[in-house]
């Protein structure tokens, strides 16, 4: 245990030396070669593989950086090593006694893609490391903030955040902020991100200002929920150890793991409502509502209920076109004029911290539309190195500057048939060839054929089942929130009109006690006057 505890402690030394080495910095007795010339008489640095080194050695020359900047690098740097220590030992215990949101993050933390998508440079200048704080607090947490930003391409290549929104659990907004990008934009993509540049005027809020506020929100373990959450993270220039990805939590029934589902479908397929209008702009809002829902499905459904058919994704993954190699100066309203017919620009982040081009795609109502566009676009042909056919295009921008860029399908030619064979047969299939075909088919196949489709109805039929008591389950919960505001509107109604009442009586009363009054006023009176008739009468005697 000890041997390995040291190996782990000499691995973080190792590398913090050499993320010094690598940024140039000096401490008191200068860089590290410089150090030990100084604390290595025999030696010196002749052998400056700090690997090679003790750590004592190691040690001391990170004791003799005492400037404020140099130790935050530092402790940033243990920080990420901390929390990614924190995961690991989460990986190793015993899955049994875990909460559901707990499951939700192992599921993330063990997904294939992980160690690619969420291995960010925390150490760099201006990101911030978010504390996970103690193990046995973090690993009971169970609250859950879910997060969507929107992001603008700059002209430097880099994407900077426009707007950040986190929701709880219960929907409610704990953060919805304009953020100015404080650098010169090339496009704000407004089709996607519904952002012009008309809207940032006067915001003054930062990057910092949104990481500070979001240190906050997720401090104590809290599970921070998103939807490919890895490039929200990476423009926000936050490392957050523990994570719930919408996009890793579901997986197609059929198809490779690393198949990744957009928040569009996932909506459709297992929330039941469309995320947004097709041509419609990205809202942050509801695409961070859409990830704290979809992660309660997840946990209520249990952990392997919701899967999704693969040529349905087939379907959808055909209906688009990946425009490639596109330069950084062409916007996106221009990529409208490179292909014909009517498309929706999604735009691809790009993994580069700064990029000379970006890609982008061509999403269309169809995938016959994207097959149509593709053959009707006017370029050279040719194929990328998994097969795909894709074409080089040459187009002037409204500048009269040239540009270029490669139009790409995304699956090779011979693997269009099995998918969209419903779509091209609509469009004019021969219909005695398809006879012809039908007649052919053995009876195994058409056994096989059958019991597919039946497969696929049953599980339509489940779907169509579990839709139908959600329905009803809210319909149920709409109804009893109705009764309770109609209970608490006839609780009003009735004490406003008792108020009345009352009112009311109080004004009779106060009548009343004067026309008592007027009375007896007018009874003193008459009494007066009688009394003064007798006395008349009297002297008249």
């Amino acid at each position: 245990m000890e041997d390995k505890l040291a190996t782990a402690e000499k691995k973080v030394l190792v590398e913090l030396v050499k993320h010094a080495q690598k940024r140039g910095m000096q401490g008191s007795q200068g860089g590290w070669k410089d150090f030990l010339k100084i604390y290595d008489k025999k030696l010196g640095s002749s052998v400056s593989d700090p690997a090679r080194k003790s750590n004592d050695a190691l040690l001391s020359f990170l004791k003799t950086f005492t400037e404020e900047n140099d130790q935050q690098f530092f402790a940033k740097v243990l920080q990420w090593h901390l929390n990614r220590d924190v995961l690991v030992q989460f990986r190793k215990e015993s899955p049994e006694n875990e909460t559901p949101e707990q499951r939700l993050v192992r599921i993330t933390l063990e997904h294939v893609q992980y160690p690619f998508d969420y291995m960010f440079p925390s150490h760099e200048a201006e990101w911030v490391v978010t504390k996970l704080g103690k193990k046995s607090k973090v690993m009971r947490s169970s609250l859950m903030l879910a997060l969507d930003c929107e992001m603008v391409l700059c002209e430097d290549g880099t994407e900077a955040v426009v707007k950040v929104c986190v929701v709880d659990r219960y929907q409610q907004e704990k953060l919805n902020k304009l953020v100015n990008p404080n650098k010169a934009v090339a496009d704000y993509r407004t089709e996607i991100t519904g952002i012009t540049a008309e809207d940032l005027d006067g915001v003054s809020c930062s990057l910092a200002d949104i990481q500070k506020s979001l240190k906050k929100l997720l401090s104590h373990g809290i599970i921070l929920v998103g939807h490919s959450l890895n490039n929200d993270l990476k423009a926000l220039k936050l490392d957050h150890a523990r994570v719930v990805d919408t996009s890793y939590i579901f997986k197609y029934s059929d198809g490779p793991i690393f198949k990744r589902p957009s928040l569009h479908n996932l909506c459709k397929s297992v929330l039941g409502y469309e995320l947004r209008k097709e041509g419609a702009p990205h809202n942050c809002l509801d695409d961070a509502r859409a990830a704290m829902k979809l992660a309660l499905a997840r946990i209520e459904h249990g952990v392997d209920n919701i899967s999704f058919a693969e040529e349905d994704v087939m379907e959808t993954e055909m209906a688009k076109l990946l425009l490639h190699r596109i330069p950084i100066n062409v916007p996106t309203e221009e990529l409208k004029k490179v292909l014909p017919g009517a498309f929706t620009v999604e735009v691809k982040a790009s993994k580069k911290a700064q990029a000379e081009k970006y890609c982008a795609f061509a999403i269309f109502k169809s995938s016959f539309d994207a097959l149509q566009a593709f053959e009707n676009v006017k370029g050279i042909q040719n194929t990328d190195s998994y097969g795909r056919p894709q074409k080089l295009i040459t187009f002037h921008l409204k500048t009269g500057q040239g540009a270029s860029l490669y139009v790409r399908k995304m699956v090779p030619d011979d693997s269009l048939g099995s998918v969209s064979t419903g779509k091209r047969a609509v469009q004019g299939e021969d219909f005695n060839e398809s006879k012809r075909l039908k007649i052919d088919q053995k009876p195994e196949e058409d056994i096989r054929a059958n019991s597919n489709q039946s497969e696929k109805y049953l599980k339509e039929i489940e779907i169509l089942k579990q839709e139908l008591r959600d329905k009803e389950l809210n319909q149920c919960v709409d109804h009893l929130k109705e009764i309770e505001i109609l209970k608490q509107q006839l609780r009003d109604r009735e004490l406003n009109q008792c108020d009345d009442h009352l009112k009311e009586i109080e004004l009779r009363k106060k009548e009343l006690r004067d026309k008592e009054f007027h009375i007896d006023m007018q009874d003193k009176m008459i009494l007066k006057l009688k009394n003064e008739l007798k006395a008349m009468k009297e002297r008249r005697k």
